[in-house]
């Protein structure tokens, strides 16, 4: 695992203050830990096996498990986009390619400048929006390569003004 991120050891020990050091509370833990690094770096897991006396195995276990934690450093900002098959019929893969192209990765992949995630999801259930792209939990539906460009660029000025993304 590469950690490219400054980690604070100390940051993983006040999250887990605020749950009196429980063994039960490692998933708010681990979700905290997401929020503050945007993905779980192993030197923050093993720390946990410290302060909450849990094995490495279980918290592996659990990192693992749920679909909402990464173990690799993701996006500040998490992109899924539907190809279930109203969004697919509706033009979803040509969405995606466009994505994908602006911002130089491939679905499953992050920016170099850890600015964007892209992900892709079987359905998101609102498939009268169609084809939908979802960025931080914000829905933006009948989604067009136009509105992908713009879309891209108002999340990056608002971190910035800069981001990997080709601008074509």
């Amino acid at each position: 695992m590469q950690e490219t991120r400054q980690i604070s050891l100390q940051k993983v020990d006040e999250i887990v203050g605020r749950y009196n050091s429980e063994k039960e509370s490692l998933i708010q833990v681990l979700q905290d830990i997401s929020s503050e690094y945007h993905y779980l770096p192993e030197s923050c897991l093993r720390r946990l096996t410290e302060k909450l006396n849990v094995p490495l195995s279980e918290v592996f276990s659990v990192a693992t498990f749920y679909k909402t934690f990464s173990l690799e450093p993701r996006g500040k900002h998490l992109i899924h986009v539907c190809l279930g098959t109203a969004c697919h019929v509706r033009g979803a893969p040509q969405i995606l390619s466009r994505i994908e192209r602006k911002l130089s990765i491939k679905a499953g992949q992050t920016s170099r400048d850890l600015m964007f995630t892209l992900e892709t999801v079987k359905c998101l259930g609102a498939c009268a929006l169609g084809p939908l792209v979802v960025v931080n939990g914000e829905y933006h539906g009948q989604m067009t390569q136009a509105k992908v460009d713009r879309l891209l660029d108002r999340y990056a000025q608002a971190a910035g003004g800069r981001h990997d993304a080709e601008k074509s």
